[in-house]
This record gives C-alpha cells, structure tokens and sequence, in this order.
C-alpha cells in the first residue's frame, strides 16, 4: 500500500492529511504517520488522532519533537487544551517520568475549566489509560464546580471499583439507585462488580443498615431480595418480602413469585413455609387455592427427593390433598390437586386402578381445558407402561401427539414414544424421533432427546444384535417401573458381562444412582469410586466425584472427606456445573459464615 501511495503521487495528494497519517499509522511507519499527523492537528482537533499520534511519539521515543508538539497546540488551540495534556502525560509516563506527569495531569482539570461534559469524557480516557485515580480526580473536581453532588454516579461507581475501595462503589450504586428509583441498573452493576465474597458481605451488611435507617423507603429491601435470591438464600429473601408485602399491601403476590421460585431451584423447604404463610395471611384470597397447592407440592418433592421414598410419608401428602378437595370441590381449582394425587398413587404406591379413577376424575372436572386434559393423558400412558402395557402408553402418547402437533405437550408426547421404543430395543426408530426433538423444541426437552440420542448412537453398531444396549435399556424400563431391587441385580450382572464395553460407565452410574435412592450408600460409594478411578476422565467424573461428596457429608458424616473432595472437583472440573455449589457447601463445612 505504502509503495503504491509513493508511486502514484496524484493519488496520495488526492487523500487528506488524516487519512495519509492513519495509512501510515496502520503499516507501523510511525515517522511518516508523524507528519501527517502533527500537520493535520495544527488546524482540525481529533482525539483518534492525538492518540494515535502521542502512540507513535512513544514508539519512537522521539520525545523532544512530543513536547514541542505539545507546547505549540495548547498555546494555539487552547479550546483543546485539556486533551492535549492528557496526551503530554501519558508521553511522560512512558518516559519514566511520574511526577511531571502528575503534574501535566492536575493541568487537565485546570484547563477543562467547567465544562462537565468535557470532565466525562476525559475521565473515561483517563480509565483507558489505567489511571483510575485520575479520572476520580477529575469526576470529584466536576461535582464540585457544578456544585452538583448527584453527577456521574454511576462513573464513579466504575472507578471505585477499579480503585478496589468497595464501600464507595456501592454508596454511588445506591444512591444512584435510589434517586432514579432505577434497580435494573443497579442490579446489573452490582452483578458484574460484586462478585469477591467480602464485597458482597459488605452490600448485604450496608443494605440492612439502610433498611434500619429509611424503613419506609422500599427500594432498598427491593434490592436486598434481588441479591439474596441472586445467592440463592430463599429464607431471608422471604423475610424482607414478607416485611414488603405488609407494608405496601402487595396482597401475597410477590410472594408467591418468590415460593415458584424457591421451588424451581429445589429448596422445597423455604417454598413450603412461603405458600404456607400465603394460606395462613390470606385464607379468602385469590392465591389460597393455588398457595394450599402448591405448599403441599413443595412437601411432595421434598418427600419424592429424599432416599428411601417413605410410603408414610405419601399417605399424609395423599391425605392433604384429599383435604384440599374436600374443603374446594372437584373443580377448575382442584384439578391439578386430583392430578398430583393420581402421580403419587400410581408411582409411590403401586396402585394403579384407583390412580386412572382419580385421573379420569380430573380430565372430566377439567374438560374445558385442552392443555390440562392432554397433561392427564400424558400421565395416563405413564401408568399404563408402569403396569407393562406399552402399546396402551403408545396409543395415549401419539394422541397427545396429534393433538398437540406443534406445542410442548406434543413434543413431551413424542420424547415419551421415543423413550418407548429405547425401552423396546427399538433403537432406529428412537433415534429418529430424537433427532427431530433435537431441533424443534424446547431447551429441556431437546437436552433431553440429545442425551439419549448420544447414549444410542455412541453404543449401537457395536455388535450385529446389540445385546448390551437391548439390555441396558431393558434395565431402564425395570427403573421406571419402580423395579429397583431387580434392577440391581440385572446391573451387577451386566457390569461383569460388559466390563469392557463402551457402556461400562453408563452401567456403574445407573448403578450407583440406583443405590442412593434406595438409601444404600455403602455400595452406591463403592460404584462411584470404581467409576471415578476407571473412568475420570470421561463423561461422569465431575458427576461422580459430587455424589461422592454429597454422600460424605449427608449420609456418611464424614465432613473432611466431603471436603476434600469438593476441593478436588473445584481444582480438576473448573468447568463443571457443580463448581459453584462444591464452593457454597465446602465453605459451610469449613466453618465460614455464609451471608
């Protein structure tokens, strides 16, 4: 490029100074760039420009020519002053020579005068250049000549941070906050910013003391919620809701969002006494119904997530609900109680018959309700399979399927027809309804499909009749119909008939998931300990090693094993999903006091 600029001289005289400086900038030929630059700047101000030109002065070290530069344009564009000195220090500094850079530094606020504007765009230059104490320099002189101390809140929310001086970050975030009444971007501030354990003490610390100080000001439990849900602490996030809904009559609503949301992330417990709390505070509400639900649903999985599954246990879930219908009728309100109901008998308690009759009870008190008739139906075929009647389960599934041909419920539809034939041996046809679910559904769903699709295609064609695979699944089936003793036995079998097929980890896996809900933790750690050494470095060593921790510390009270081997998971799975939880339950067995 540079050759054919000097060969054809029409052409270059043709470009402006800039565009020649910037040419010879981009090839590293910094003496020509120079030139054009310094004659460019002498009549037209840009800061690309300046910077690019105080650039290649320190590549060059051509540090005279920089300061007569420097001299000159100030002296001739004193409009510009500023930038100029900024520039001449950042020249100094490369230099070696700190305190006339300093010195060049304090004359940028001098010659920015009052233009605040000016002041901003400067302290972000300033920032650019890793001088962070400069820059808060300068947005503080700003406030203080505009006589204005609610100025660049946020812009100095950001310094503070790179500053590391953590309480005067969030007092800008929170003031801030609470002029504008504006949490979303406080919250994204503080996500990306408190991410240190003892910042985000400090912010939890300095939250409550604002609550103590303006306790009728809300926006500070608002934010206090957010962060405590961000930690996943539904007990005190429930405590500030609570406060917020007597204070400001939110009716239970907000409530009631939090409780979904506990439950969603598997903290059955707090779910429980927050719907609980909804059906005590306001029994003639709108939200009682569907609170004494939902409080008993939290129990329910609690109960299906605690190994061994007590019968007793479902008998009192089973006795709530029928409560529930009692006091409300079979109606609209209690048609999802009538279909928890028909679960829980056909999969904790064997009972079949009486399983469909409550089923066919709420698909009648339902009818209205397409989405909710096809969701009894899809359990229908469940428990049609749980009895061994695959073709009855594949008859209600593939209406389902048709009925709801593009909607989630038709595609669960066809994910349990495919899960059908993987239980049949019918692997081809499997694989095919699986690898349009793939594509065509949603997140959980087309994870789940790829899941089986990978196990299929990663241990079929192995053997012309796929006798492992045929009795994996097979063992599958056994496990879904609640057969767990007999499924122990057909995997201890097939772990020494297959010990050196590709599914040999799949086998101890299932194995050893299989004796945890049957409350067998003895040999469910004797299985993971054998797939962890043997197969580690694959698919489920993260998932082995934190079922080993989990059962060291929940079932064997053997807290310094657990803790090793969170530690262990955090060091050799840095990526694992499991890293972030490994880190919250080995602090609680250190001892740390988790805020």
């Amino acid at each position: 490029m540079i050759g054919f600029l000097l060969s054809g001289a029409a052409a270059a005289f043709g470009q402006g100074e800039r565009e020649l400086a910037e040419e010879y900038f981009k090839n590293g030929d910094c003496p020509k760039a120079l030139s054009y630059y310094s004659s460019f700047l002498k009549n037209s101000f840009e800061k690309i420009s300046l910077k690019n030109y105080t650039s290649c002065i320190v590549k060059s070290k051509t540090w005279g020519d920089g300061e007569q530069f420097f001299k000159k344009q100030i002296k001739g564009d004193p409009n510009n002053a500023a930038w100029y000195y900024l520039n001449w220090g950042i020249m100094l500094e490369n230099q070696g020579k700190a305190v006339e850079a300093s010195k060049r530094y304090e004359q940028v606020i001098t010659a920015s005068g009052a233009r605040t504007e000016l002041k901003r765009d400067l302290a972000e230059e300033f920032r650019a250049q890793n001088q962070s104490e400069w820059a808060k320099n300068i947005l503080l002189e700003a406030r203080q000549s505009a006589k204005r101390y609610d100025i660049f809140q946020l812009e100095l929310a950001s310094v503070y941070r790179d500053l590391n001086q953590p309480e005067k970050m969030i007092d800008e975030l929170l003031s801030y906050g609470m002029r504008y009444q504006n949490t979303e971007v406080v919250q994204n501030m503080l996500q990306d910013f408190t991410k240190d354990e003892k910042e985000q003490a400090l912010l939890e610390k300095v939250l409550y003391d604002k609550i103590q100080k303006f306790p009728q000001e809300g926006f500070y439990n608002e934010l206090l919620i957010w962060y405590q849900v961000q930690r996943k602490d539904f007990y005190k996030a429930f405590i500030q809701e609570r406060a917020l809904d007597r204070r400001f009559k939110h009716n239970g609503a907000r409530l009631y969002n939090l409780g979904m949301l506990a439950l969603q992330n598997n903290d059955y417990t707090n779910a429980g006494n927050i719907f609980d709390h909804l059906v005590k505070e306001y029994p003639k509400g709108q939200l009682y119904p569907v609170a004494r639900r939902m409080a008993i649903f939290a129990r329910e999985e609690q109960v299906k997530n605690t190994y061994p599954v007590k019968r007793s246990e479902v008998q009192k879930l089973l006795g709530q609900y029928q409560q529930l219908v009692d006091e409300l009728g079979v109606n609209v309100r209690t048609i999802e109680a009538l279909r928890n109901m028909a679960i829980l008998n056909a999969f904790y308690m064997d009972d079949f018959k009486k399983a469909i009759e409550i089923l066919q009870k709420a698909i009648e008190a339902g009818k209205a309700e397409k989405n909710f008739v096809d969701k009894c139906k899809l359990d229908l075929g469940d428990i049609y399979l749980l009895q061994g009647e695959p073709w009855e389960a594949t008859l209600v599934y593939s209406q389902v399927e048709k009925s709801q041909k593009d909607d989630v419920l038709g595609y669960e539809a066809k994910l349990r027809n495919a899960k059908l034939h993987y239980f049949k041996g019918e692997f081809e046809l499997a694989k095919a309804v699986l690898d349009i679910l793939k594509k065509a559904t949603t997140r959980e769903i087309a994870n789940d499909a790829n899941e089986l699709s990978l196990l299929i295609m990663d241990n079929t064609g192995l053997d012309s009749n796929e006798t492992a695979m045929k009795a994996y699944s097979s063992v599958e089936l056994q496990l879904f119909q609640n057969k767990k003793f007999e499924a122990i036995d057909t995997l201890k079998q097939l772990y020494k008939r297959y010990e050196s097929h590709s599914l040999a980890d799949e086998i101890l896996w299932l194995t050893a998931k299989t004796y945890i809900k049957l409350d067998s933790n003895q040999q469910a750690m004797t299985d993971l300990k054998l797939l962890y050494s043997k197969f580690g470095h694959d698919l489920y060593g993260d998932d082995a090693l934190f079922a080993m921790a989990k059962l060291y510390q929940e079932k064997l009270n053997d807290k310094d094993q657990a803790m090793k081997m969170y530690q262990e998971l955090m060091e050799k799975y840095p990526g694992s999903i499991f890293v972030a939880e490994s880190r919250k339950r080995f602090r609680i067995l250190r001892g740390d006091v988790i805020n």
